[in-house]
């Protein structure tokens, strides 16, 4: 406990899922936490939480894909917490599969907005904030499917392939000012975005079959990453690749 002990951080698409997960084990953690989506009321259910834990929260509600709306989110979130020292863009997702034939361009563009454009949005705006104070922590969340083909979610993989490479330039353009930059990559993690693959017919024994590890990932297991990054425990680690998803990744 405590490893991020009078640290402020920005969270966005913290509503749910993921997201909701890093903002509270950030707080159980020892920090302030700005939470960032479009849903003020899920955003006040974990502003609460956080509260709760006896910790300071800042709730912005903002479309992460809107530059103007994700800038003064970022400007409240450091004026309501007086700083900011760790910034995870969580924000994200798909809602669709097709191939890359036939799959309309709208709905390519759209999950870049969503997957990438949104982490560039938070980047400009809150880069001269941690350049200015020489230190910070990022963290973009991406996915495992950034790491090899995604058939049938080709915009998807390759939203997420750019947020990694996005991540790694960004590390050494920051690295001067002791602002590190990495990406957390989850793999089929129990969250309400993947119950649909528990719904299926065999209740996501396909899913799993390349999985050593034989299980869904939970939420707080990959918030426990994120606090590993935004801590003093990866103080060398920037431009890296953290990969939570039982193996997957190391099948053949």
């Amino acid at each position: 406990m405590n490893q991020l002990a009078g640290k402020k951080a920005i969270v966005t698409g913290a509503s749910r899922g993921i997201g909701r997960h890093i903002a509270i084990e950030f707080a159980r953690q020892g920090a302030d936490v700005a939470v960032v989506a479009r849903s003020g009321d899920l955003l006040q259910a974990v502003a609460d939480e956080i509260v709760d834990l006896g910790r300071q929260s800042v709730v912005q509600v903002a479309d992460v894909t809107d530059e103007s709306q994700v800038a003064a989110a970022v400007d409240g979130a450091v004026e309501g917490l007086g700083g900011v020292d760790v910034v995870v863009n969580n924000a994200g997702g798909n809602s669709f599969s097709s191939p890359i034939v036939g799959m309309r361009f709208s709905g390519w563009q759209k999950t870049q907005r969503l997957n990438v454009e949104s982490a560039v949005h938070v980047l400009q705006a809150v880069g001269p904030v941690l350049l200015g104070q020489k230190s910070g922590s990022v963290i973009n969340v991406a996915s495992v499917a950034g790491l090899f083909g995604a058939p049938m979610m080709s915009h998807y993989g390759a939203a997420k392939a750019a947020v990694i490479s996005l991540t790694r330039s960004v590390a050494v353009e920051w690295a001067w000012a002791g602002v590190r930059v990495n990406t957390l990559l989850p793999g089929w993690i129990d969250t309400d975005l993947t119950q649909f693959l528990r719904d299926a017919p065999d209740g996501g024994a396909g899913v799993l079959s390349r999985v050593p590890m034989q299980r869904w990932g939970r939420p707080e297991e990959v918030a426990a990453g994120a606090v590993f990054l935004a801590s003093e425990a990866s103080s060398l680690m920037t431009g890296q690749e953290l990969v939570l998803d039982g193996g997957l990744t190391i099948m053949p």
